[in-house]
């Protein structure tokens, strides 16, 4: 599995996603909790980013149309979404939030 620094620890606020961009990939990072959470920045009901919506209680909510999306699994825990966005494995190293886009095989 291979990491790309994503950005800086300290330019992540609390609770307030931020959108980047990792080989042509929008994620959206969110810390919140004591983790930091990578989540693709596309809401699967319809396209629109959910690094413009809310955070909480470990979860992203989309601001078009209000589906929330857990930020462990990707899984939205209601309507009008039914499908999962992806999730990407974070590694914090020293400030670096380094986030894994790759499929493995």
């Amino acid at each position: 599995m291979s990491y790309v620094r994503a950005a800086a620890l300290s330019e992540l606020e609390e609770d307030t996603p931020k959108r980047v961009e990792i080989d042509g990939t929008p994620i959206s990072l969110v810390r919140t909790e004591g983790e930091v959470f990578a989540i693709n920045d596309i809401c699967s009901h319809a396209n629109v980013s959910l690094s413009e919506g809310e955070v909480e209680d470990c979860s992203i909510e989309c601001w078009l149309h209000g589906s929330s999306f857990d930020l462990r699994t990707g899984k939205p825990s209601g309507l009008p979404a039914t499908r999962p966005v992806p999730v990407y494995p974070v590694k914090i190293e020293g400030d670096d939030v380094l986030v894994s886009v790759t499929q493995e095989s």
